[in-house]
């Protein structure tokens, strides 16, 4: 059995972030629900109202969370790249102050294009059209933060291409820094399955940097 774990959401009422909330409450870890207003009906989630632009909110929500490790799943529409990697790095430098794991949960456009690894999704317009590069772009920014920062316990999860809310199967195919593709063709998740990863991924890591996760 996995000894329960104290996990910290940051943006935790959001597609994912709701997800993983609930996934790793049922899976019997305590959470912490850090949002600008969080809410649960649920006995191991905490909610922790938290404004994430205010980088000393969040040192000290994470100071006092006593959390084994952050999840932090933010996203901002429209794109607001400094806000995004501000963020991030608030929640790694506080992380390794503490000691603790980082989760980040990316986005697609840091992954390399199947049969053409030097092509990120992000400059890849048959993957990213021009309307949404400026949110392909915030991620590998994210992602080029994370490699830059001295905190050695982080793992950066991108999705697939599609990913939207659905059915959680618990079925899912995992890979490393490139795109993958369902049976049906397709490179989709449900975020229910994301979450699903996600969690396993806190509780048995594998020690990769950067992975990504297909439906199966």
């Amino acid at each position: 059995m996995t000894t329960p774990l104290t996990i910290a959401v940051l943006g935790a009422t959001g597609m994912v972030g709701s997800r993983i909330t609930a996934e790793a409450a049922a899976r019997g870890h305590r959470v912490l629900a850090l949002a600008r207003k969080p809410a649960s009906g649920h006995p191991a989630v905490t909610p922790v109202p938290l404004d994430a632009t205010d980088p000393d909110a969040v040192r000290r929500a994470l100071t006092d969370s006593g959390a084994h490790a952050v999840v932090l799943t933010l996203r901002t529409y429209p794109v607001d790249e400094d806000f995004l990697l501000g963020a991030t790095r608030t929640v790694l430098d506080t992380a390794a102050g503490l000691g603790v794991r980082v989760l980040v949960i990316g986005g697609a456009g840091a992954l390399r294009t199947p049969g053409d690894p030097d092509l990120l999704l992000a400059d890849n317009p048959a993957y990213v059209p021009e309307e949404i590069r400026p949110v392909a772009a915030a991620g590998v920014a994210q992602l080029n933060a994370c490699l830059a920062h001295a905190h050695p316990d982080w793992t950066y999860l991108s999705p697939p291409a599609l990913l939207e809310p659905g059915a959680r199967t618990g079925r899912y195919r995992r890979g490393t820094d490139t795109l993958l593709t369902a049976a049906d063709g397709r490179s989709w998740i449900s975020a229910e399955d994301l979450a699903a990863a996600a969690v396993d991924e806190l509780e048995q890591p594998r020690g990769e940097r950067h992975f990504t996760v297909v439906h199966a």
